[in-house]
């Protein structure tokens, strides 16, 4: 069988031709057997991938340094060697080997004849990602992702893959979204660092079989919930948190015991390069893969037949992959997006909520499905709120946001062509200003905006927050109720049982009470969506249920058969008496009407 390792440099692209394959495994093996000679090559493998110096190469060496010594030297050998066999990652050590555009070392095979290659692609179908799913699933059927210290393995090579290439992580979005590196550090660093961490920490009581109640009838017998792993999962991540929204999901998935594939976003096109190159340097690649590729790619890839699929994206979008995965009856967790609700109070510190919706709704942009998609108020509390926001944004950016290296740009023309559009809507209260050039859309607010207006009929996802004045507290829950159900509800007020109305009397993935954000922090709280908004939900020990088979197990013994005859034919009324007697479920308060 062919090594997962050796096949996803082929298909990382959906360009492999397979009737090149044994071909290429015989050119591989020979460049294997060559490489093994070269010195020093440990070291130069994470080197040759290395993309950007940031900030220093002080800076890099340190970082470097602290990891190395946490890191097992035989695991990190390990995974080094396996890197250099798939060879396409890393520039040749003789320098002629590659030309300039770095042409796939698979394109050096010589052409077969066509009898040939409709002999072999008779053999693999016409899906190019085929034997990579294959080879995934043969090495989950060995048990090779089950054991605990493998597990921990791979975990402890992702938080080395997060301290090594930190600056590269924070350097790689910066040039995709000129995102700034203190927003980089706590979203994709930070906040995935603490998922690791907390499967380390938890990774045992996670996997441990859990007893469950027994009634009389199989007191004596062993009944238990086994955390089984699903298989192959394919994971497709979006490109406003490429590394948050990749490697959250990818934590789960390892602690959970199964193959990975990954596929990030190419709009992203920094960071998903980062991801395909340098990271599965470090985990085993006859587990892991990455794909990369655009929206055909993606349909290749959603051909196959998956035992678990993580989205994240567009509702839309995530429609495509339901469809994709109903195909094969694989179940999925879709984490969306929606028109986010902020109800502001009237009894409320006005400035302090303003800060808080200011930095929620603009950090990277807008460009997240956290954000306050609008703001739910009166029309009085809109005049007060106003110059509190205002005053905030000029605080955060200063008087020309444009030349503030804490805020953002949009992702690329198209998405700065459809959220300019939005700036039509009601009246511009603050900001409005753009730069095409610069995909630059200033920090915007709306008011005076109709329920009718593109800007509220659509998760905005750029840096435009429009305001929409109601009579008050009951007019704007019926509002929110009347809509699909969003990713996030939020509310502010000094007033906790305003705050405690708006939570029961609406209906979200989550809800946030006088702050945003914060709540991304605590690794206890699941996230996920409702309806449009999503399916299922991940975090913390909610990842690892997600990518997890909960398998309901009971061993009996063999003896006791005179015990077991109750159930037996011929059928008797004392039989059904006793055997009622010993699973029946009772009430332990029940209810007595006088």
């Amino acid at each position: 069988m062919e090594r997962a390792g050796d096949t996803v440099e082929s298909v990382i692209s959906g360009n492999l031709d397979f009737r090149l394959q044994h071909k290429v495994q015989e050119d591989l093996y020979a460049s294997e057997n060559k490489q093994k000679n070269v010195s020093g090559r440990q070291s130069t493998v994470r080197e040759k991938a290395k993309l950007w110096e940031f900030p220093s190469e002080h800076d890099m060496a340190s970082s470097h340094t602290s990891c190395a010594g946490r890191q097992n030297p035989r695991q990190q050998h390990k995974f080094e060697e396996v890197s250099l066999r798939s060879g396409g990652r890393q520039n040749s050590s003789s320098g002629g080997q590659q030309n300039e555009g770095q042409q796939h070392k698979f394109q050096e095979v010589p052409q077969q004849s066509e009898s040939e290659h409709q002999q072999d692609s008779s053999s693999y179908g016409s899906n190019p990602y085929t034997a990579l799913v294959d080879c995934l699933r043969a090495t989950w059927l060995t048990g090779k992702t089950r054991s605990m210290p493998y597990r921990r393995t791979q975990l402890e090579a992702l938080a080395c893959f997060l301290e090594e290439k930190r600056c590269e992580i924070l350097h790689a979005v910066n040039a995709d979204m000129r995102r700034s590196a203190f927003e980089g550090e706590i979203a994709e660093v930070s906040l995935v660092m603490n998922e690791v961490n907390n499967a380390l920490n938890c990774l045992h009581d996670w996997m441990a079989d859990e007893c469950v109640n027994k009634n009389l009838a199989t007191l004596f017998e062993s009944a238990i919930i086994r955390k089984d792993p699903y298989g192959v999962v394919l994971i497709v991540s979006p490109f406003n948190f490429p590394f948050h929204l990749t490697l959250i999901p990818l934590v789960g998935a390892i602690a959970a015991g199964n193959c990975v594939i990954v596929k990030p976003s190419e709009q992203s096109s920094c960071s998903e390069k980062l991801l395909a190159e340098v990271l599965p340097t470090y985990l085993d690649p006859d587990t892991f893969a990455v794909v990369t590729g655009g929206h055909e790619q993606t349909a290749r890839l959603l051909e196959n037949k998956f035992d678990y699929i993580f989205f994240t994206g567009s509702t839309n979008v995530g429609k495509v992959v339901m469809s994709a995965a109903a195909k094969h009856l694989t179940p999925l967790t879709l984490e969306l997006g929606g028109q986010n609700p902020c109800y502001v109070d009237c009894c409320c510190n006005f400035q302090n909520a303003a800060n808080r919706i200011v930095w929620t709704k603009f950090v990277n942009a807008g460009q997240s499905c956290l954000a306050p998609n609008y703001v739910i108020c009166t029309a009085d509390t809109q005049d007060r709120l106003i110059p509190c926001l205002r005053h905030a944004i000029r605080c955060f950016y200063g008087c020309n946001p444009q030349e503030s290296p804490d805020f953002a740009r949009m992702i690329n023309d198209k998405h700065f062509q459809r959220v300019r559009a939005l700036l039509d809507c009601g009246r511009v209260a603050i900001g409005g200003e753009t730069d095409e050039c610069d995909r630059y859309i200033a920090p915007t607010v709306l008011a005076d905006v109709k329920e009718w207006e593109p800007v509220m009929q659509q998760e905005i996802f750029g840096p435009i927050l429009p305001i929409f004045t109601v009579a008050g507290l009951e007019e704007a829950i019926q509002y929110i109720n009347c809509r699909d159900r969003p990713l996030l509800a939020y509310a502010y007020s000094c007033n906790r049982q305003i705050l405690h109305r708006v939570l029961d009397c609406t209906s979200s993935g989550c809800f946030s009470g006088n702050d945003g954000l914060m709540h991304m922090t605590l690794v206890s709280l699941p996230f996920g969506g409702l309806g449009c908004s999503g399916l299922g939900k991940y975090h913390g020990r909610f990842s690892f249920d997600t990518f997890t088979h909960q398998r309901g197990c009971m061993i009996r013994s063999m003896a006791f058969e005179t015990v077991n005859s109750v159930r037996y034919p011929p059928y008797t009324e004392s039989k059904l008496r006793i055997l009622k007697f010993g699973t029946d479920v009772r009430r332990w308060n029940p209810c007595t009407l006088l």
